[in-house]
């Protein structure tokens, strides 16, 4: 193999290597300042004890073969072998031929277009691009049929990442490890690091066997078990690799392995992990999600930090408030589903003189006489029993407090009980038959009938009503897919595509309008929807003591400034408690909920305290770079030691320090390294001050489960 070429992209180098006989080309990323640490990787297997008692011809097993920038699986063709079938896809030895390579330079970035074809004639697009500033690049691959017959896609991946690690000259026993974030509802974003060993991904003595931990996630919660993102680590060298998806839908992640090197790619799931065949006609084709690449010298904190500028990347115009990051109040943990008009303005008042910007009324303001509102939505038709003066006299008596008014909707579903759920020829079916999931069926989004439906029922009330804000909800998933394709995973595709496009639609016709993604809590907190909103539901952990762990995981995987937090106040709530709750939502978007109509006099100082603090840090929660303290929580349920996240201005001259213990904890002190000089400009705490002293800040809990925030400034402030 030799090196066709190489980019450096800010402190990221990008080197595309290539096998001037098989055609084979491999994608290589290392950090820029690791240059001086690569070593030549050896060509023969030449330290394998299992190799001993073989006659010397036979022990020359080649250390690693060049991966390939794309794979792709054709319906029909010869499976790959190394007993591969049922793990993966993955070709087993190169399939895909390298032509040519175009690069295009600009004063914004650049990009690296590289040309390879699979036979029977099908050609492939590798996208590689880079923007000035950004520290990730951004791939996609594109699959054109150059048949004069229609061929079938069971794989096509949007990207691989070959050569892990190329600071090893060897298989790098004990070095590599992969780092996985788990997300279950009302559980998101627990970290999992795990050694390749224990994946059992280590070279076989012969290189014969192929290695596969395929993971991902299967429906249209793309968050639901695992979030759509990997990492390699190399501790030897102190250098990670990391990869997000941006996609909705049914995804897969693929950590690979035969030889020395290990080999990560990523995309759709294929036909046997996601039920997926996309069929391409003569001239057709077809195009990947977006993956976000990056790597670090530093450490797992700072590679999510690379990625997190897509989601900040807006295509829209957005509500000109959002620049502040307003405080939001959300009724629903107040009428839990039955929000009422004089309850819902009583709220508002308190809301606004708490300091929220934003009112939002949530699930059940369409609830019709004798039907829940958890069975009834779909219909889209306001309460007369809530709302007997049309929920638009609501949305204009909400303005005139000065607030911003918002709706809940959940645009793609329809419950048992609504005139919705009976329109069965505009719904989706699997194997024939209406797909009906617990108490809720789907809107067959690529009916043109369905969007005008929509279209009417939610943008058109949005408009009339004067409503500024939508929550878009999604509280069930398509599992396997739908009819409407060619396979079930190419229907569900369709889906995620179209429901993408009418939140675009919203925009369009609703300019400035704020957009909320929520699907249950946090199941749809990926790059590709995240994108399209100005801010996504954090969990549907509403009231638990789990609230701070969460949002400090998803730091790592939104962006704070998109993360929006629950903090219910309840009247029983002593200081400590309330502080417990609101200090958690310094950690994002801060949404606060609860009967604030009935807070004491004590309750409404502090809320007006946190209000002011929260103004004041902003700016830092909306730009800024964050480092998570404290020993691991083990048990979310029942959490145990303490943490502290530290978020710091990008110009390094101040920060916000958000404080949390959980149990067995006490009045133990915890502190956090402070630059020296530095000094607390303002606090919030329930026990004794916080203290700045020889480079730490120290801060004593009043007890269990307290909590204490700080803005820091520095000495030239």
């Amino acid at each position: 193999m030799r090196r066709h070429s190489r980019f450096v992209l800010g402190d990221t180098v990008a080197e595309y290597l290539l096998d001037p006989q098989g055609g084979a080309m491999e994608l290589r990323l290392y950090p820029r300042s690791t240059s001086g640490l690569l070593v030549r990787k050896r060509r023969w297997v030449d330290d394998d004890p299992g190799l001993a008692a073989f006659p010397p011809q036979h022990r020359r097993i080649a250390a690693s073969q060049l991966d390939q920038l794309a794979h792709c699986r054709l319906q029909g063709e010869a499976q790959p072998g190394g007993f591969s079938q049922g793990l993966s896809l993955r070709s087993t030895s190169p399939d895909v031929r390298f032509l040519r390579q175009q690069i295009k330079k600009s004063r914004e970035g650049v990009i690296i277009t590289t040309l390879l074809v699979k036979e029977p004639g099908v050609r492939i697009r590798h996208r590689l691009s880079w923007r000035k500033g950004d520290r990730y690049v951004e791939v996609s691959t594109s699959y054109r049929n150059h048949n004069a017959k229609p061929v079938a896609l069971n794989l096509a991946t949007s990207f691989s990442l070959g050569g892990l690690t190329p600071f090893h000259r060897g298989d790098a026993p004990g070095r590599l490890w992969i780092h996985r974030f788990r997300s279950y509802w009302s559980a998101e974003g627990r970290h999992e690091r795990v050694s390749a060993e224990s994946l059992h991904l280590e070279r076989s003595w012969a290189s014969n066997a192929v290695h596969s931990e395929r993971f991902g996630q299967v429906g249209t919660m793309p968050v639901r078990g695992f979030a759509p993102f990997v990492a390699i680590e190399d501790s030897g060298a102190g250098v990670f690799w990391g990869a997000a998806l941006a996609w909705g839908g049914s995804w897969q992640m693929e950590c690979w392995r035969r030889d020395d090197n290990l080999c990560v790619s990523g995309g759709l799931a294929d036909r046997d992990f996601g039920h997926w065949r996309k069929e391409l006609h003569p001239g057709e084709e077809f195009i990947t999600p977006p993956a976000l690449l990056a790597t670090s010298p530093v450490s797992l904190e700072d590679l999510c930090e690379r990625l997190l500028p897509y989601q900040e990347r807006r295509t829209f115009q957005p509500s000109p408030v959002e620049a502040t990051l307003p405080i939001i109040f959300n009724e629903y943990c107040t009428t839990w589903g039955n929000p009422a008009h004089d309850h819902v303005l009583r709220l508002a008042r308190a809301a606004r003189d708490a300091g929220a910007e934003i009112f939002v009324i949530d699930a059940g303001w369409y609830k019709q006489p004798g039907i829940s509102w958890q069975a009834g939505h779909g219909d889209w038709v306001d309460s007369p029993e809530f709302f007997p003066h049309g929920i638009a006299a609501t949305a204009r008596a909400i303005r005139e407090l000065g607030l911003i008014p918002g709706l809940w909707f959940e645009i793609e579903t329809c419950g048992e009980r609504s005139q919705a759920f009976s329109e069965v020829g505009r719904l989706l079916h699997r194997d024939g038959q209406v797909l009906t999931v617990g108490r809720r069926r789907f809107w067959n989004l690529c009916d043109p009938d369905v969007l005008e439906y929509l279209g009417d029922r939610v943008i058109g009330l949005l408009r009339d009503a004067g409503f500024g804000y939508i929550k878009i909800d999604y509280n069930e998933t398509l599992g396997i897919g739908c009819d409407g394709a060619e396979s079930p995973g190419e229907g569900l595709r369709r889906q995620v595509v179209a429901i993408q496009d009418f939140i675009r639609r919203i925009r369009r016709e609703l300019p400035g309008i704020i957009v909320e993604n929520c699907a249950s809590g946090g199941h749809r907190l990926e790059p590709s929807f995240m994108s399209l909103v100005d801010m996504g539901s954090f969990s549907d952990a509403h009231t638990g003591l789990e609230i701070p762990i969460i949002a400090a995981n998803l730091q790592r995987l939104i962006p704070p400034s998109k993360s929006q937090i629950w903090a219910v106040y309840a009247p029983e709530d002593q200081r400590r408690q309330m502080l417990y709750k609101i200090a958690a939502g310094f950690l994002g978007r801060l949404c606060l909920s609860g009967p604030l109509d009935r807070a004491d006099a004590a309750a409404k100082e502090l809320l007006v305290q946190c209000r002011d603090l929260y103004r004041r840090a902003a700016p830092v929660i909306r730009s800024g770079t964050s480092r998570r303290y404290g020993p691991e929580v083990k048990c979310y349920r029942h959490p145990e030691g303490w943490q502290a996240v530290v978020r710091t201005s990008p110009d390094s001259d101040t920060a916000l320090i958000v404080f949390h213990s959980f149990g067995h904890v006490g009045q133990a002190p915890v502190g956090v390294s402070l630059p020296a000089g530095w000094s607390v400009t303002e606090a919030i705490c329930s026990g004794e001050p916080l203290t700045a002293k020889d480079g730490m800040l120290v801060w004593r809990p009043s007890g269990d489960f307290d909590a204490a925030v700080a803005f820091c400034q520095g000495v030239n402030q």
